[in-house]
């Protein structure tokens, strides 16, 4: 099976908050566009994905990303992050009604082509499944096969409302760099350790804060 990806990016100038701490104003929405960067790198060279939608209404970031191979469809709903997926998703499959879409979380700048097709063939198994963060509280992918609504229900405790919508958690082990997202300084150190792609890896070397 073959996938789509859609993945949701705010505005940089007010994504990342909780990461002050580690990456100063000035720096952090470069911070943001690296993990994008290396997300959608990474998401494109997986055998399992035939193309990725990024939902966005940051110019900056819709430039870089579309330069990477990936189609950029504005934010329209301007609702969050769950109106955001949906439009991507409802965007994909107003051109190719079969289309298998799945959303994917645009900070996992670890990411591993090889993890992630792991992660979809298990997904393509099932109607509907999702992928839990590495807290084991929310999620980083959710996947809609062919004729199937991506419901989707990102969110502070989106692990427990994913499985409550009926959607097969992938209980799969060595996949971290798919579970890997970063909202905090330790997320950013976990995901260093695991090894970053080459744009988050730039930026991280001028942080101050030591492991990051």
């Amino acid at each position: 099976m073959q996938w789509t990806l859609v993945i949701p990016l705010k505005p940089l100038s007010r994504a990342k908050s909780r990461l002050a701490d580690t990456a100063a104003d000035g720096v952090r929405p470069g911070l943001v566009l690296a993990f994008a960067q290396d997300t959608v790198a990474a998401a494109l060279v997986c055998e399992a994905v035939s193309d990725v939608v990024v939902v966005t209404d940051d110019q900056r970031a819709g430039r870089a990303l579309a330069e990477l191979g990936a189609g950029v469809v504005p934010d329209t709903p301007a609702r969050g992050l769950n109106a955001a997926l949906a439009h991507g998703a409802g965007t994909v499959r107003r051109v190719r009604p079969g289309a298998a879409v799945a959303a994917l979380n645009a900070d996992l700048p670890a990411l591993r082509a090889a993890e992630l097709q792991r992660v979809l063939s298990a997904a393509a198994e099932f109607p509907r499944a999702f992928l839990a963060d590495a807290a084991g509280v929310g999620t980083t992918l959710l996947s809609a096969g062919a004729g199937e609504e991506l419901r989707p229900g990102f969110g502070t405790g989106s692990r427990a409302r994913h499985r409550a919508s009926g959607a097969r958690e992938l209980l799969l082990a060595d996949v971290d760099s798919v579970r890997q997202d970063v909202d905090t300084g330790d997320d950013l150190r976990a995901a260093l350790a695991l090894g970053v792609g080459p744009r988050t890896a730039a930026v991280c070397a001028e942080l101050p804060v030591p492991g990051a």
